[in-house]
């Protein structure tokens, strides 16, 4: 059955009042829930991906434990890259390492085209299986942007100075040009066949774009992430984009094609919106760090979160970046319902008098 188009998190995607703040969040599956240790088993996460049953419980858990407006898909950025057989594995408390990094136009040739039904194909399983499982939730799909994917196969493993990243951008501009519009490719074919099976809006994560400035952002990433999310506007869904330190890049990461922007911690969401369109739909934002620390501390940054959004019909709470494992779930229960209380219309200054949610 499709998932009503008046949804909370659909409504709020498209700025339209409703009856309270819609909530997810990032990482919301896996990790700090003890369900999911007890089903995940051992291995590589892109095992369990690869599992469609599997896949599918560990979505649904943290809709059925916190009541969360909208699932996101169990999977990975570089799930694509690793389907292809470019030797890409995920190590535990590491992240992606690849077996033999990018570094030259021959390793172009190891990146074919990306075909879903054939390489992905217990991908759509998952989400045939959640469109059927969520009833009235909307499902999130999700690629990684050509940026970070990039990083990960240059470095061949996380990085906090991209040095190799930023030196084949400068020295090489046409292979990296050649490269992120390749993962583009990849990004763009993996998201369309998501919302082909089912998926009711996608989000692009470019975890990495806050390593760049503006300047090289416009360059070296807003083309190829402006290929993928232009690349499904047809498809009639909402695009989120998301990216980590990404304050100075806002309204450039607007641009390439953002129906929904993402705000980490570090950017007040008042002063967000102030960088871009007073109609601009915003994702985010309380840190993540907040909820480790404890029940009080994310009351009090929840409800600044709602404070400075103040009221304004285009915004779904989020985390300002990823669940961390070491959240206890029960103040993520107790966070949602905060946001569902007291970003309630009624509750929300801004929004007396608007029209009332049909």
């Amino acid at each position: 059955m499709p998932v009503p188009a008046d949804a909370p998190f659909l409504r709020a995607c498209r700025a339209e009042p409703g009856p309270t703040v819609p909530v997810w969040f990032m990482r919301q599956a896996g990790r700090s829930l003890p369900e999911y240790r007890e089903v995940r088993g051992e291995g590589s996460i892109l095992d369990a991906i690869r599992i469609p049953d599997l896949a599918t419980e560990i979505t649904l858990q943290p809709v059925r434990r916190y009541g969360v407006d909208a699932a996101v898909l169990y999977s990975d950025i570089v799930t694509p890259v690793a389907a292809i057989g470019f030797g890409v594995d995920i190590t535990p408390g590491v992240g992606p390492v690849v077996e033999r990094p990018f570094a030259s136009a021959a390793d172009l040739e190891r990146l074919r085209p990306l075909e879903p039904e054939v390489d992905l194909p217990y991908v759509l399983e998952t989400v045939g299986n959640l469109v059927h499982e969520l009833d009235e939730v909307p499902l999130v799909g999700f690629a990684g942007a050509p940026f970070t994917v990039a990083s990960y196969l240059v470095e061949g493993a996380p990085t906090r100075t991209w040095t190799k990243t930023k030196a084949l951008m400068h020295t090489d501009p046409g292979l990296w040009e050649a490269l992120v519009d390749r993962l583009a490719d990849q990004a763009l074919a993996s998201l369309r066949a998501q919302v082909g099976a089912g998926a009711s809006a996608v989000q692009l994560f470019d975890s990495w774009a806050g390593a760049l400035t503006p300047s090289d952002y416009e360059r070296f990433a807003l083309p190829a992430s402006t290929k993928v999310l232009e690349g499904v506007a047809d498809l009639g869904v909402p695009r989120v984009h998301f990216g980590v330190a990404t304050g100075e890049l806002l309204p450039l990461m607007q641009q390439a094609g953002a129906d929904v922007v993402g705000v980490d911690w570090r950017v007040p969401l008042d002063a967000a919106r102030a960088r871009l369109a007073p109609d601009t739909v915003l994702q985010g934002n309380l840190d993540p760090a907040l909820v480790v620390a404890g029940w009080e501390p994310t009351a009090e940054g929840a409800r600044d979160v709602l404070r400075r959004n103040d009221g304004h019909p285009g915004h779904i709470f989020n985390l300002g970046h990823g669940v961390l494992p070491e959240t206890d779930p029960e103040v993520l229960e107790r966070l949602v319902e905060l946001v569902h209380d007291e970003g309630r219309a009624d509750a929300q200054p801004s929004l007396l008098g608007a029209e009332a949610p049909s």
